[in-house]
């Protein structure tokens, strides 16, 4: 049994996800967890997971110098087919391996799997990239303000949806994707 076979078993024997396993340098040993239901990982289940681990390394006999045990984050990375089916209708960053039309970087929104669709492929529908230039104070803000004043000029609707550009992929032509963080503070102040 692989190391990584052996951590998935013991992550899922606790009731828990396995998101990814990272081999660093100097021994270190990174294992990111996850609730499948979609709840917070707390910093006991961290404890319960590294206390199972280092027992199941002992007896398979795994090679590693430290070992951390942590939760996926607000931007949590999707590797799996599940982890596309599970957070469809989320916003994600996507980082391509090879350009499309002059970018490797996209964000949008994860569409759901249609009946049909190609086994292995997922859409997104693509967010307006960010003006570069940016003015001093509020980032954007100068450029979105033109942007808009344009838009009115030209007698076009601001509020009216713009077409929207849908991208499909399959896990081999990404890098990296991962569900981009929304932070709520709590919008009840007065």
């Amino acid at each position: 049994m692989s190391a990584t076979q052996a951590i998935e078993t013991a992550v899922a024997s606790l009731g828990l996800e396995l998101v990814e396993v990272e081999h660093l340098p100097r021994g270190l040993l990174r294992v990111t967890i996850d609730h499948t239901d979609g709840a917070p990982v707390t910093v006991e289940d961290c404890e319960r997971v590294t206390r199972q681990l280092q027992y199941v390394f002992e007896v398979e006999n795994v090679d590693y110098g430290r070992l951390e045990v942590s939760s996926p984050g607000l931007d949590r990375p999707l590797r799996k087919p599940q982890d596309f089916v599970r957070f469809a209708g989320l916003e994600i960053d996507i980082v391509l391996r090879v350009p499309f039309q002059g970018r490797k970087k996209y964000r949008g929104v994860l569409l759901e799997t249609a009946e049909g669709d190609a086994q292995g492929r997922f859409s997104v529908v693509l967010s307006a990239p960010e003006p570069a230039t940016q003015a001093k104070g509020k980032p954007g803000a100068a450029s979105r303000k033109k942007a808009k004043t344009a838009r009115l000029a030209d007698g076009v609707n601001p509020d009216a949806e713009d077409a929207q550009s849908v991208m499909n992929f399959s896990l081999a032509e990404v890098r990296d994707v991962r569900l981009v963080p929304v932070v709520d503070f709590g919008s009840g102040r007065k």
